[in-house]
């Protein structure tokens, strides 16, 4: 028996067969080089991105296992506990909500090009919402042995400002040039528990000089406070200081609240040209 084919049948199922090679090979060289093709990254960003760029706090759930170091103070020690001192524990002065303006406020005077930058506080750093409003409550020293607090401050109009965070958000401290020590240390802890802290830009052992940030509302590193809380027992002539970048502790919720001081007078943290230099209107 012969089989008899048509020669213009089989030409055409070869052409087709061709045909359908060359797609499946095109196919295959183009998921290729998407899977190749180098991804985009924001600035800073931290999700790949083609059309616009999404800011993604650092947040971390490791556990964190940092090590700080302590520097010698150059003058004190304070002439009270800090847990019972009122220029250094925050929470014995208190402070009450007010309605203000909740973005950036521009102040006349002059500027200190050195002053600490609330942007720092974020990787990357960023300007973030503006929360809540609050005032500070002034601290007089004359009532008690060891003060009690008097009324509420309202010049500035602002003195303790909630700036928005993502819960678990990591935190460091404001930003400045200058060194306090060697090996770049940029800021002293002056007080230290697991819900707040102060910082001093100087190895001086007071709120009294220089500049000064009150933090509260967040999850303090517990080797920091642990370090603090030795070097306290210890009579304070060595404080934990910090680094630029050094993870000083977390945000406990969506607010972060903030005071800044500068010789120990409350001042205004919304204020463009000292705390948020560069965030233009």
């Amino acid at each position: 028996m012969h089989w008899r084919t048509n020669g213009r049948g089989a030409f055409k199922a070869i052409l087709i067969g061709a045909f359908l090679s060359a797609v499946a090979i095109l196919a295959l060289g183009y998921g290729s080089a998407q899977a190749q093709q180098p991804v985009n990254l924001c600035a800073g960003g931290t999700i790949p991105t083609t059309t616009h760029c999404t800011f993604i706090p650092m947040i971390s759930t490791a556990l964190d296992l940092t090590e700080f170091g302590a520097i010698p103070v150059m003058s004190g020690p304070l002439d009270r506990p800090a847990a019972s001192h009122g220029d250094i524990n925050l929470a014995l002065r208190g402070y009450v909500a007010t309605t203000a303006t909740l973005e950036l406020i521009n102040i006349g005077g002059p500027t200190d090009t050195n002053a600490p930058q609330l942007a720092g506080l974020f990787s990357p750093p960023r300007l973030p919402a503006f929360s809540s409003a609050h005032h500070v409550y002034a601290w007089d020293w004359a009532c008690q042995a060891n003060g009690c607090r008097g009324e509420p401050i309202i010049t500035p109009t602002v003195t303790l400002l909630g700036l928005a965070t993502a819960p678990g958000e990591a935190l460091f401290i404001p930003t400045r040039s200058p060194q306090i020590y060697a090996s770049g240390y940029k800021a002293m802890v002056l007080y230290a528990e697991a819900g707040r802290l102060t910082l001093v830009y100087t190895r001086d052992d007071t709120a009294a000089f220089g500049y000064v940030v009150h933090l509260e509302n967040l999850n303090v590193n517990p080797n920091l406070v642990a370090l603090y809380e030795q070097m306290d027992a210890a009579g304070r002539s060595l404080l934990p200081a910090l680094h630029e970048g050094e993870r000083l502790g977390s945000a406990i919720g969506g607010e972060l609240l903030v005071a800044i001081r500068d010789t120990g007078t409350f001042m205004d943290p919304r204020s463009r040209k000292d705390w948020w230099m560069g965030y233009e209107e």
